[in-house]
């Protein structure tokens, strides 16, 4: 198993909180209230039903669950062994199947039986985690068939992004356990979009997420200044 590209104080982080992953008023919040808009972004620009999908760094099974309930075949990976654990067992529970596995986006592109298989690669809300993003961008293209296509989101480095996503999701509002992130991992668009195009992507569209504090409600639009998404494809389709 391939590990260069793994944060052990990040695994760790969130070994720490795994078996609150499924509780909506958890320190999971934000996830359960943003996982039905990325699942309707997804679906809605790659149709999950039918479709062989692999999800990267899904922790506790959030979005793993919800694209196999829309009729997607899941494999499910992520390096931390208690949000796995959580993971097969609410499957368990729900009786959705999803195959989830302990390893790295790298060390699976370096199996051939299992490169080049895939339909949809997601990798949401992971990539401000590791130490190599480009790392795990490139081993995720590696995993697309022909016309596949990835959705990446992560969180914008800048001023705002400082305020909004750590002092106030962290500290002041508490919508998240303080460390979470680090601010100097944050991930500009350019350089997202830099990465995917060195992985042979390019990208299709570029998609803000914001949070209103006093209405409680997250919204997809046009500001990318804190949290964003992406979805890209290869530069022949």
């Amino acid at each position: 198993m391939s590990n260069h590209n793994v944060d052990h104080n990040e695994i760790a982080k969130f070994d720490a909180l795994a078996s609150r992953w499924w509780d909506p008023t958890s320190e999971f919040k934000p996830l359960h209230d943003i996982n039905p808009l990325r699942l309707n972004y997804i679906d809605e620009r790659a149709p999950l039903a039918g479709k062989k999908v692999l999800d990267v760094g899904c922790g506790g099974g959030l979005l793993s669950e919800g694209m196999a309930r829309r009729g997607a075949h899941v494999t499910g990976i992520d390096m931390g062994e208690a949000p796995l654990a959580v993971a097969k067992l609410h499957s368990l529970e729900s009786g959705i199947t999803v195959d989830y596995r302990q390893t790295t986006i790298e060390a699976l592109a370096g199996d051939p039986e299992q490169a080049g298989s895939y339909d949809v690669v997601t990798c949401l809300e992971m990539l401000e985690h590791v130490p190599d993003p480009a790392s795990v961008i490139s081993a995720c293209a590696a995993m697309l068939k022909p016309g596949g296509v990835m959705f990446v989101s992560t969180i914008n480095r800048n001023p705002k992004s400082f305020v909004f996503a750590i002092i106030g999701a962290e500290y002041v509002l508490g919508l998240l356990p303080k460390g979470t992130h680090e601010w100097r991992k944050f991930i500009r668009p350019s350089e997202m979009a830099d990465h995917l195009r060195h992985a042979g992507l390019v990208v299709r569209e570029l998609t803000g997420m914001t949070y209103n504090p006093i209405t409680k409600v997250y919204r997809l639009g046009r500001d990318v200044d804190v949290n964003y998404m992406m979805f890209a494809t290869f530069d022949n389709q």
